[in-house]
């Protein structure tokens, strides 16, 4: 890894200080920790120092050791080892960060990395002309499936062609950010396959088309087995003594009797595989609660302006779009749920108790008593 060094002093501020809403974060990172090991939250308190400012400062840097008690060198010593914190100023508008690492580079990163020297700047690490724009290579970031990709500040943009890494980087650029998605930017459902599902597409009932086959990989058929067994000659049965001889008659009488109860038996069989198959779709239908029970929780006409639930963790677009068919537009109606209400929409939505295990009504209670600034407060963190 190459040396890296804090910037030049002229462009470093005299100053730094947390504002109201990173400051309370800080404070919940600190907490996190035991008495006497503060020290430990200098990593995301540099991470806050960061994305508040874009970059980490020198006096960034100091004010967070003063904060934690511990020398100007140990935490200089983070910052400059950890090739996530920026220690020079980046584009106010966008940073791009190009994956160079193999899957990426042999998806054309190359070709991406050549877009960004002609659009922001011929080398990595220095701004624009205008200071909004930045960018630099990095090491693998997680989306090798969707290569090639980008990371612009916290989104990742992926399955790019230069065209497409253009039209997004003049979007940053001309202070549009919210007209691209994140994600894939192909017709790809987040890391399936880009061409649509290959596996999996259907249900295999046992004993049905596709069903297994022998441990060995190779089932014979009857006809084949009874071919490779050869017949036993029936003047071959065995009388050579009185007590095998009764033997055999007994054994003959049982298999004359079974053979006269088979019909009953597969009369019987039928009758039970047929309630096996029933069981399974009554179950089924029987997991969706009824949007009559009296444990729904209840609904309201929607407001002007209902509540953004996608900034309850676990909420994205499509659970949205149900909640909102359930009547369900406001923070406040989440929070108010009883543990009966919580577990009708939990089985509705077939969450399997998820709602409980995110907490969804104390994250509602925060956004409802006061927005982001109360969340931050409580979870230490951004909602969403």
């Amino acid at each position: 890894m190459s040396v890296r060094r804090l910037a030049e002093d002229s462009v470093q501020p005299a100053e730094f200080a947390f504002n109201r809403e990173f400051a309370a974060q800080a404070k919940v990172w600190i907490k996190k920790y035991p008495k006497g090991r503060e020290q430990s939250a200098v990593i995301p308190l540099l991470m806050l120092a960061q994305e508040q400012d874009g970059w980490v400062t020198k006096r960034a840097i100091e004010s967070i050791a003063d904060m934690l008690g511990m020398p100007y060198i140990r935490a200089l010593e983070v910052a400059t080892f950890y090739t996530q914190f920026q220690l020079k100023p980046v584009g106010k508008r966008a940073h791009v960060q190009v994956c160079g690492t193999t899957p990426c580079m042999l998806r054309g990163s190359e070709a991406l990395m050549e877009v960004c020297r002609t659009k922001i700047h011929p080398e990595p690490f220095h701004l624009n002309e205008s200071g909004t724009l930045s960018w630099e290579e990095v090491e693998c970031q997680g989306a090798c499936v969707n290569a090639p990709m980008v990371m612009i500040f916290k989104d990742s943009y992926e399955d790019l062609t230069p065209e497409r890494l253009a039209y997004i980087i003049d979007r940053f650029e001309a202070g549009r950010p919210e007209d691209v998605t994140p994600g894939p930017q192909i017709a790809r459902t987040y890391s399936a396959p880009a061409g649509g599902l290959t596996t999996l597409t259907s249900e295999i009932k046992p004993g049905g088309k596709g069903g297994a086959k022998s441990a060995s990989g190779n089932a014979k058929s009857p006809e084949a087995t009874k071919a490779a067994r050869p017949e036993r000659d029936s003047t071959e049965t065995d009388t050579k003594s009185p007590e095998k001889a009764k033997a055999n008659v007994k054994a003959d009488a049982k298999t004359a009797e079974t053979a006269t109860d088979a019909p009953k038996m597969s009369a019987a069989r039928k009758a039970s595989d047929t309630a096996s198959d029933a069981e399974p779709a009554a179950a089924k239908a029987a997991d969706v609660p009824s949007l009559d029970d009296k444990n729904r929780p209840a609904g309201i006409d929607k407001p002007e302006n209902p509540d953004d639930l996608k900034l309850i963790s676990g909420v994205g677009p499509k659970i949205e779009g149900i909640l909102h068919s359930l009547g369900i537009y406001t923070y406040q109606q989440v929070a108010s749920w009883k543990k009966a209400e919580r577990d009708w929409v939990d089985g509705y939505l077939k969450f399997k108790g998820r709602i409980d295990r995110e907490d969804w009504v104390k994250q509602a209670k925060a956004l409802a008593k006061g927005g982001e600034a109360e969340y931050i407060k409580v979870f230490g963190k951004k909602p969403r």
